[in-house]
């Protein structure tokens, strides 16, 4: 593996490899949760190149990878994809879809699950999961930590935040933000993503409305509300995504603040205390960001992705497309895809070990995995 030496890649931010190729088989055990015939699109394959592209910087170096979700049945594209991802303690993806059902489930070798959702309708946007202690009565006069995951879903389509358990089944749902005083026109309520603070307390970002934050009591009892439209400190201009950080003494809230081109950071009770400064080009138009360990990554819907630190400093910026009449475009099919390069990340999501999944904006849906590529030299 000389050829992975880093005097080939501490210059470069965009490497090609020829690497060997690594197989995939297609899951054929069943079409649980496809998209019925007639609303699968067709559409032509980009070039097939036969490279392999490390993307990234001598700090953080990926290998791209858009082989790894298999499909189920005889479907050839996931279908439109504008929402988000999240993996579970087992590392399942959680991918939401626009056409059949609602969230797709994926193990962590890209293989098919199960499927649920088919009532929602289309327009699941966040998704995020949060885990609950509670004591369970285990054995006589023995009590045990029960940990249990939950999916909080804000769904854009039908103005709903709910929360669900990993098959599906819904336990909570927020009520419309009426107390806030904001909404004179109820339309205008958008939600787009859902943050929990360790206490139970909800974060909902009206990211697609009137660009408030919204908060709820674990009960789901509004609260309050932060941020408005605006440019000022306090202000967003569609804050798309929503992440709970956890480092320093107390747990803080992160924005990503998309048409004021930052990541802004919140105290819990809505007080600004600081953005990333958005005159630099660092973040172009950020969608979502979350942490692994000390290292975030953030979605940029103007093509690429990029890795910050804990103090929010810059990193790496993977899979900038050079051409920029491709970013931001739904409507750029297949044939013009080219590994390496992004077109409008949405979500970008790291599982437990350190793979990155991104979702583009897309027609014909593009999920993307970055593998790190220090773990598989190490193989």
């Amino acid at each position: 593996m000389a050829m992975l030496s880093k005097s080939i890649f501490r210059v470069a931010i965009l490497a090609v490899l020829v690497l060997p190729q690594f197989a995939t088989a297609h899951d054929t055990h069943g079409d649980h949760g496809a998209i019925p015939g007639q609303d699968r699109p067709k559409f032509e394959h980009a070039p097939i190149d036969n490279k392999r592209y490390v993307v990234g910087n001598d700090r953080a170096l990926f290998l791209w990878n858009s082989e790894w979700l298999q499909l189920p049945g005889d479907r050839e594209w996931f279908g439109s994809t504008h929402g988000c991802m999240v993996t579970d303690a087992k590392d399942n993806a959680y991918i939401s879809a626009d056409a059949g059902d609602a969230i797709q489930v994926f193990a962590k070798d890209g293989t098919f699950l199960r499927s649920f959702g088919a009532d929602w309708g289309a327009g699941v946007h966040g998704l995020s999961i949060a885990v609950e202690i509670t004591g369970e009565l285990t054995a006589p006069e023995t009590m045990s930590n029960v940990a249990t995951e939950y999916l909080y879903i804000a769904q854009t389509s039908t103005q709903r935040v709910f929360k669900t358990t990993l098959d599906g089944k819904i336990v909570q749902e927020l009520e419309f933000p009426t107390a806030s005083g904001h909404y004179e026109n109820p339309a205008s309520y958008k939600p787009t993503s859902v943050s929990v603070a360790p206490d139970g307390t909800m974060f909902v970002a009206d990211g697609y409305g009137l660009s408030w934050i919204h908060i709820y009591d674990k009960a789901g009892t509004y609260q309050s509300s932060f941020g408005g439209p605006g440019d000022g400190p306090g202000n967003l201009r569609t804050p798309h995504g929503l992440w709970m950080d956890s480092h320093g003494e107390t747990p803080t809230l992160l924005v990503a603040d998309r048409e004021n081109h930052r990541i802004a950071r919140f105290a819990l009770d809505g007080t600004f205390i600081e953005g990333t400064d958005s005159t630099t080009g660092m973040l172009r138009r950020p969608c979502h960001i979350q942490f692994h360990g000390d290292l975030a990554i953030v979605a940029d819907l103007a093509g690429r992705i990029t890795l910050l630190d804990k103090d929010l400093g810059l990193v790496a910026q993977l899979g900038d497309n050079p051409d920029p009449a491709q970013h931001a475009q739904f409507n750029l099919t297949p044939d013009k895809w080219r590994n390496g390069a992004f077109i409008a990340p949405h979500c970008a999501r790291f599982d437990s070990q350190g793979n990155i999944l991104v979702m583009d904006w897309n027609v014909a849906g593009r999920i993307t995995r970055l593998e790190p590529l220090s773990r598989i030299v190490s193989k």
